[in-house]
C-alpha cells in the first residue's frame, strides 16, 4: 500500500494543504478554512487522498510550521500524527527546490512541508501526547511567567520614572525585602504621588496607611523615620511638570497591581494544578524545585514517557548539553543556542538554587569555577546532572536520592 504525507501552510485565514505520495507526486491539494467544516474536508481528504484507492487516515502525517493552533488541537484530538518543524528549518529546505531567495507561495509551501517528512521523515517527530492536565499546566505556567515579566518590567519603569523627581520614595524602602514592590510602599505612593503631597503628610497619616497596608510591627518606629524623610530638603522638578510626574507614576502604579496580583493568582492556581500530577512528587523531591518551579519544569517537559529516547537529548531540548563542532583539523565547544528558551531559563534558576540545598551542587558548581568556568558555564553542569537524575526518576518512578545523584567525587 503506497503511503502519503501531507503538507499544511498555516495562516490566520486560509490554510493550504498538499498531499504527497512515496514518489513526491501531488495527489491531492486545497485550501480549507480554520472551522469545523474545514477539519471535517481535511480529514475527508486525508482518508482518500486519490480516488483509486481508500487509506487509512491516522497513519497520514501532516506537516506544519506551529504546534498551538487551534486546527493543530482539533487534528490531535482526532488522533492525526502532526509534525510540528520549525520555520528556520522550513527557510533552509526551500533552497533544496529553487536558489531564488524570494520565490514562496503558500500552495509550494505546502508541498514543500510534506516533501520534509517524505525523505527526512525519521528526522522529524510528532507532537508529544500530553495529557489534558499537563496542557493546562502548559497554559497557566506560560501565563504566570508572562505575568511576572509584565511585573518586572512596570517595577523598572517605575523606579525609573521615581528617579527622576521623587527620590525619596526609593531612598524610604532600601534594604528592605521588595523595596517598592512592599504593598506599605505602594499604598503610600498612592496617597502621596508626589514629594510635595508627601511633604504635608502628618504622622497620623502615616502610621494609618502603614496599618491598612497589612503592617503590624514597628509601625510608630517607621512613621517617624518616613516623616523624617519626606520632610528633608532634596532637588525638586518645577510644580506643574511634578504633578504631571506624579499622575503618570500613578499610572505605571496601577500596571504594576494589576500585574502583581496576576502573578499570585496564577501561581496558586498553577500550583493547584501541578499538585493533583501523578509526576509532582518527583519533582518536589529535587532540591530547588518547590510549586512553582516543578510547574515550569513539568510544563515544558512535558508527562509523554516516550518524548525522549535518553538523557542526553532532554539536556539538549533544554540547552545545557554542550554543542560540538569541528571541521577538519577544527574543533570547538560551546553551549547551545538553539533550545526551548523557557526551559533552558527554568534550568538556570533551578542550578541557582539547588546550590543552597544540594552540597553535591554545591561542590560540583564550585570544580568548575575553580577549573575556569564563568557562572554561568559552572551552573549549567549540575543543571544537566540534575536533568540526568529527573530522567531517571521519571523513567523509574523514584524519589531524588542526594546520594545516587552527587556521589562523592574522586580525584582532582
Amino acid at each position: 500500500m503506497p503511503r502519503y504525507r501531507c503538507g499544511l501552510d498555516w495562516s490566520e485565514s486560509a490554510q493550504d494543504y498538499a498531499v504527497l505520495d512515496d514518489k513526491g507526486n501531488v495527489v491531492s491539494e486545497g485550501r480549507i478554512l480554520e472551522t469545523y467544516e474545514g477539519l471535517k474536508e481535511l480529514l475527508g481528504v486525508l482518508t482518500s487522498p486519490s480516488t483509486a484507492r481508500r487509506h487509512p487516515r491516522k497513519q497520514v502525517p501532516i506537516a506544519i510550521e506551529t504546534g498551538r493552533s487551534l486546527l493543530v488541537a482539533a487534528l490531535r484530538t482526532a488522533g492525526q500524527p502532526v509534525v510540528a518543524i520549525n520555520p528556520a528549518v522550513v527557510a533552509r529546505y526551500r533552497g533544496r527546490v529553487s536558489p531564488a531567495k524570494k520565490r514562496k507561495s503558500d500552495q509550494s509551501d505546502a508541498r514543500l512541508l510534506a516533501n520534509i517528512i517524505r525523505t527526512d521523515g525519521q528526522l522529524h517527530r510528532t507532537l508529544p501526547g500530553n495529557s489534558e492536565q499537563l496542557l493546562t499546566l502548559v497554559e497557566l505556567s506560560r501565563a504566570q511567567r508572562h505575568a511576572v515579566n509584565q511585573q518586572q518590567y512596570y517595577l523598572r519603569r517605575l523606579r525609573s520614572q521615581l528617579r527622576t523627581y521623587y527620590p525619596a520614595a526609593l531612598q524610604a524602602w532600601q534594604g528592605l525585602p521588595k523595596t517598592i514592590l512592599r504593598p506599605e510602599a505602594r499604598a503610600l505612593l498612592r496617597l502621596a504621588p508626589t514629594p510635595a503631597a508627601a511633604g504635608r503628610l502628618t504622622r497620623r497619616q502615616i502610621a494609618s496607611t502603614l496599618a491598612a497596608a497589612g503592617r503590624v510591627r514597628l509601625i510608630a518606629h517607621h512613621t517617624e523615620r518616613l516623616h523624617a524623610l519626606f520632610r528633608q530638603r532634596q532637588l525638586r522638578q518645577p510644580p506643574t511638570a511634578e504633578e504631571a510626574m506624579g499622575v503618570a507614576v500613578l499610572s505605571t502604579l496601577t500596571f504594576l497591581e494589576c500585574a502583581d496580583q496576576l502573578v499570585h493568582t496564577l501561581a496558586g492556581d498553577m500550583t493547584e494544578v501541578f499538585l493533583a500530577h501523578p509526576q509532582a512528587p518527583i519533582y518536589l523531591s529535587f532540591p530547588g524545585v518547590g510549586p512553582v518551579m516543578g510547574s515550569r519544569l513539568l510544563a515544558e517537559l512535558g508527562d509523554d514517557p516516550d518524548r525522549f529516547e535518553t538523557a542526553k537529548g532532554l539536556r539538549a531540548y533544554a540547552g545545557v548539553a554542550p554543542l560540538t563542532w569541528t571541521s577538519g583539523g577544527s574543533r570547538s565547544v560551546s553551549h547551545r543556542r538553539v533550545a526551548n528558551k523557557l526551559l533552558k531559563a527554568t534550568c538556570h534558576q533551578w542550578a541557582f538554587s539547588s546550590l543552597t540545598r544540594s552540597p553535591g551542587a554545591r561542590a560540583h558548581y564550585d570544580r568548575r569555577r575553580a577549573a575556569g568556568d564563568q557562572w554561568t558555564g559552572a551552573l549549567r553542569h549540575p543543571a544537566g546532572r540534575l536533568l540526568n537524575c529527573l530522567y531517571h526518576c521519571l523513567a523509574s518512578e523514584e524519589l531524588y536520592q542526594e546520594a545516587k545523584a552527587f556521589p562523592p567525587h574522586s580525584g582532582t
